[in-house]
């Protein structure tokens, strides 16, 4: 039972764009669930795309350090603001049992007040992963110059930009202006608080490479560590992928050779996206030890939407063979031969079991796809328990089942104090439902306790529908009134 209701912790992650593809204009706070609605063609899932690439390269859009690496500029600087400086003796005996030791990382908040300023000066001169961002937008989005990313008015292309600014307890921790013109690209750290300066032990572990600005002074670098949390992104074409994953693995393989790609002089590419999608596939293996939580969602799901397992089969042919065997059967049968709802869902139940983990990044495109009206609802409420469970999820969507369930689901988080059900529950400012429209600025949809959240253009279509089918009846009603008469 739960008494105690408490808000997930977690820094604020707001994303700006302008002239970004088909989106004029958008400035996105992260929640821990982030719903993209609106007509087809509008961003919805360039900007889910955007969010998986800028992940990739910054380690995690919610990591407020930037990390410099000890070494003997470091040492250097140090020592000669010692030799410089009046301390009191156990200032110094303080600052110098850090200088031999050098065993454990340390901020520049641990050292004196009047060596921030020399450090600050240097940090700024901390080169960032310029090329590596070109390279995963281009991969991402499929683009052979990223100039394509630029919004055209049919007049002349405009400039695209894209701002990051994380924040932890209401206090700014870093921000990344982008800039993308017809010819190049720029790439800008703004501002950074002190305190999330942090200097490297000597013996540090880096298995990123670093990134290093050519006329940095001192080599200052900017590191990564390894994320602690990943993105996973289930794009719109999964449901065929789990049906021919080994078809396609096997026709890359063969394509992969001189012979393969002979007479070929345009091959086509697939999006880094689906890519990333189709190699966890392909490479995909059973965790011995999976997370308690993700792996008990992975049951729901199949329990209550499914009716059935999947089944995880190793081959011969080293590509891994997905089944699906529905409850009260010894039946194993190919997701190719299964029904759309069984293909659609696979992926999403071999994530939960394999791959996600608490604080862990979750997209889904669409995640109602080939559901049946009350599975879109059951489905809102896998998303709430991945949410309490520390999951972030970002989904696009044109389910209005799906987004009522979401309605209800806060508006128990505002008036259940207590619940002998699973924690689906969700609070107003962990949901964050953004309305997508051509040529118009991307929009927050407010939650309201009577209507949950809910886009115009829903309501437009269901007056349109009612009122056609009551102008329809009251035809047909005429006309059998007037056939009565007639045939008296």
């Amino acid at each position: 039972m739960c008494e105690v209701k408490e808000k997930l912790e977690q820094s604020k992650v707001e994303i700006a764009v302008e002239n970004f593809g088909p989106i004029v204009k958008a400035n996105i706070d992260l929640r821990p669930l982030n719903v993209f609605v609106g007509p087809s063609n509008t961003g919805k899932t360039y900007f889910a795309t955007l969010l998986y690439a800028l992940h990739g390269v910054f380690g995690s859009l919610s990591d407020s350090t930037v990390l410099i690496p000890y070494g003997p500029k470091i040492s250097h600087l140090l020592r000669e603001f010692f030799t410089n400086q009046e301390m009191s003796e156990t200032e110094q005996q303080d600052i110098q049992s850090k200088l031999a030791m050098m065993e454990r990382d340390f901020k520049l908040s641990d050292l004196p007040q009047r060596m921030h300023e020399d450090f600050l000066a240097y940090s700024k001169n901390i080169g960032l992963p310029k090329d590596e961002l070109q390279n995963h937008l281009k991969n991402s989005f499929d683009l052979n110059i990223l100039s394509d990313l630029n919004r055209s008015t049919g007049e002349k292309p405009n400039k695209t930009g894209i701002f990051i600014k994380v924040s932890e307890e209401n206090r700014v921790s870093w921000k990344v202006k982008i800039d993308i013109s017809k010819t190049e690209m720029n790439l800008n750290l703004i501002s950074r608080n002190k305190n999330d300066l942090v200097i490297l032990s000597e013996g540090a572990a880096v298995t990123f490479e670093p990134f290093v600005k050519k006329d940095a002074p001192n080599n200052i670098t900017h590191i990564h560590r390894p994320a602690q949390n990943h993105p996973y992104y289930l794009p719109a074409a999964r449901s065929g992928i789990i049906q021919s994953h080994r078809i396609i693995a096997g026709s890359l393989v063969k394509r992969s050779t001189r012979v393969g790609t002979e007479g070929l002089s345009d091959i086509p590419t697939i999006s880094g996206v689906v890519a990333d999608f189709l190699e966890k596939i392909i490479l995909y293996e059973d965790k011995k030890s999976p997370n308690r939580q993700m792996s008990h969602l992975a049951d729901t799901l199949e329990s209550d939407i499914l009716s059935g397992q999947i089944l995880f089969k190793p081959s011969a042919s080293g590509y891994p063979d997905f089944r699906y065997s529905p409850d009260g059967t010894n039946e194993e049968i190919r997701l190719s031969q299964a029904s759309s709802m069984v293909s659609e869902l696979a992926p999403l139940i071999l994530y939960l079991r394999g791959l996600v983990q608490p604080g862990d990044m979750l997209i889904i495109e669409e995640p109602e796809a080939h559901l049946h009206p009350g599975a879109q609802a059951d489905m809102a409420v896998i998303l709430a328990r991945l949410v309490r469970a520390g999951v972030k999820i970002i989904i696009t969507t044109h389910s209005d089942w799906l987004l009522q369930e979401i309605g209800n689901l806060t508006l128990e988080g505002i008036i259940e104090d207590k619940t002998d059900k699973p924690e689906s529950w969700l609070l107003p400012d962990e949901v964050g439902v953004w309305y997508f429209q051509k040529d118009e600025p991307v929009k927050e949809l407010p939650f309201h306790p009577r209507k949950g959240f809910s886009p115009d253009d829903y309501q437009n279509v269901a007056e349109s529908l009612y009122n056609r089918s009551l102008n329809l009846q009251h035809k047909f009603e005429s006309k059998e009134g007037n056939s009565g008469r007639e045939s008296t």
